[in-house]
């Protein structure tokens, strides 16, 4: 691969990653605001085997992500997700990982803000071609 196919492929990354993430956020808020959202999309979204790891290092299986966000709609209303500074931080044929910001803010003015690192496998059946296999996310001090 030349030198302008690879930096071509890191472009094509880090526009399908932002997309990627942005997407599967605006559904979490949805969901969890209870303004929309679809529970069925959301497990489309993540891959046979997938983890997070909380921001309060608990790590959590595909199947209790789901049924948390199951149990948890509606739950927050006027929940907005924001997404701040996402990099590609490696590639290959197989798989993308990703860093961001996530800034969450509730209706009563509060929230959180996580700096996050996604690995996706790569799926041309998902949206994006990527569907998320692991999410580690940690607790970021507001400003």
């Amino acid at each position: 691969m030349s030198v302008t196919e690879s930096s071509a492929a890191a472009g094509d990354d880090a526009v399908a990653c932002r997309a990627e993430i942005v997407r599967l956020h605006e559904l979490i808020e949805g969901l969890l605001s209870g303004t929309g959202g679809d529970p069925a999309e959301f497990a489309h979204a993540h891959a046979p085997g997938f983890t997070l790891v909380e921001p309060g290092g608990g790590t959590l299986s595909r199947a209790e992500v789901l049924a948390m966000v199951d149990g948890a709609r509606g739950v927050v209303p006027g929940l907005r997700i924001g997404i701040e500074d996402v990099r590609v931080v490696a590639s290959a044929s197989e798989f993308v990982v990703a860093s961001y910001r996530e800034v969450q803010v509730r209706a009563d003015g509060g929230g959180d803000v996580r700096a996050v690192t996604v690995v996706f496998a790569r799926d041309a059946s998902a949206v994006h071609g990527l569907r998320w296999r692991h999410l580690h996310e940690t607790w970021v001090e507001r400003s």
